[in-house]
């Protein structure tokens, strides 16, 4: 059977997706405003007990389709013990199209050009990739333990390598002091590194880590409203500009964001401007407080 340590996570768009648990917690676990993995340790899953899952999941789920890795970073493994459980799933699941899982910019600077082309091969197919912000003093402030350059050089060499990637940010991660430069600073990062889906959460502090996220961002605080939210990923749209003339499905539909916005960009840029414009004099079309989670 499928045995999972919780809690567990997996991005919306794996809902459907067969969910195999290769690492337990995250091997960073150090960003300030994320609580996900704070009650795990973080370890790697031998291989007789992930073979024994997908053994039982193959004949449990034969037309499996979808297969997400968890926990955290599962791209952190050695290339070798990754390459043997892609082989081992294709191999279990003769429908299977799609391998993902979560990563860090750091997991991306630790493999070889070549070691991210084998896994391209082997099915890893798309990484979910936290970028959080483009500004290195916000990365900084929240303890991301990571640079700019540093996620622009990891996501650039995981694209060449033939993988997709949907990468994350945080609107409001900045606060109001830094709310300008975190947006002008997250849509050059975005330009340059054109990933095939951008997702906009809204920040929203969990109590487990509210206070250790206001003491390491090592000055006050203040949090945006949903204007000042709106105005960030106004700024931060109209600041989009792909490179090479690429194209980025873009979403900010998550459940913490004030209103569901979807588009491609920058094709649909002054259609989403506009109705961020519409929404601030239209506060009773935003979704209630008690209804936003992160």
């Amino acid at each position: 059977m499928l045995t999972y340590i919780e809690p567990l996570y997996r991005p919306p768009s794996e809902a459907d997706s067969l969910i195999l648990q290769v690492t337990i917690g995250c091997s960073y676990n150090r960003c300030s405003f994320c609580s996900m993995y704070r009650t795990k340790v973080y370890e790697e899953r031998p291989w007789d007990e992930i073979k024994a899952e997908i053994d039982y999941a193959s004949k449990a789920y034969p037309n499996t389709r979808r297969v997400f890795l968890a926990d955290g970073d599962a791209l952190n493994i050695k290339s070798d013990y990754m390459l043997k459980i892609l082989d081992y799933l294709y191999r279990s699941f003769p429908m299977l199209e799609r391998v993902s899982c979560y990563a860090m910019p750091k997991n991306l600077l630790q493999k070889s050009k070549e070691e991210l082309r084998m896994l391209s091969s082997a099915g890893l197919k798309l990484l979910y990739i936290g970028i959080e912000s483009g500004s290195d003093i916000v990365l900084r402030k929240v303890t991301k333990g990571a640079t700019s350059k540093g996620i622009v050089e990891g996501c650039i060499k995981a694209k060449d390598a033939g993988i997709k990637l949907s990468c994350m940010l945080i609107l409001g991660l900045g606060g109001k002091r830094y709310s300008n430069e975190h947006a002008m600073e997250s849509a050059r990062v975005a330009s340059l590194i054109v990933p095939d889906y951008l997702a906009a959460l809204t920040l929203m502090l969990d109590d487990m880590v509210k206070e250790e996220f206001l003491t390491k961002f090592g000055e006050p605080f203040e949090g945006l409203s949903d204007n000042e939210v709106l105005d960030e990923l106004k700024l931060l749209i109209k600041h989009i500009q792909p490179s090479n003339d690429g194209k980025i499905v873009f979403r900010a539909n998550h459940a913490s964001n004030p209103y569901p916005i979807k588009g491609i960009l920058p094709d649909d840029k002054d259609r989403l401007i506009s109705l961020i414009d519409e929404l601030k004099e239209r506060p009773n079309m935003l979704r209630p407080h008690y209804l936003r989670r992160f």
